[in-house]
């Protein structure tokens, strides 16, 4: 799923080298964090949050088909 999570993500930005995802765990299954330039954290985030919304949507139905819990956020790369 992190794959998939950081795929999805280079396309969606302009800076797709700044993409990096890594996996935290967390009490109820894990978290994936998204760290991105600061530019592109409005184009993951979308217009009232439809885009992380959908991007939420997506790893929580591929993480119950494989049995785990898993929730995502979106961190700023602060060495830019």
């Amino acid at each position: 799923m992190k794959e998939f999570l950081e795929t999805i993500a280079r396309g969606l930005v302009e800076h797709p080298e700044a993409v990096r995802v890594q996996e935290v765990p967390a009490k109820n299954g894990s978290v994936l964090q998204l760290t991105v330039s600061p530019e592109d954290r409005g184009k993951l985030i979308g217009r009232q949050g439809r885009t992380a919304r959908a991007l939420r949507t997506l790893l929580r139905a591929c993480a119950l088909r494989s049995g785990k819990r898993l929730s995502f956020e979106i961190v700023t790369d602060r060495n830019d």
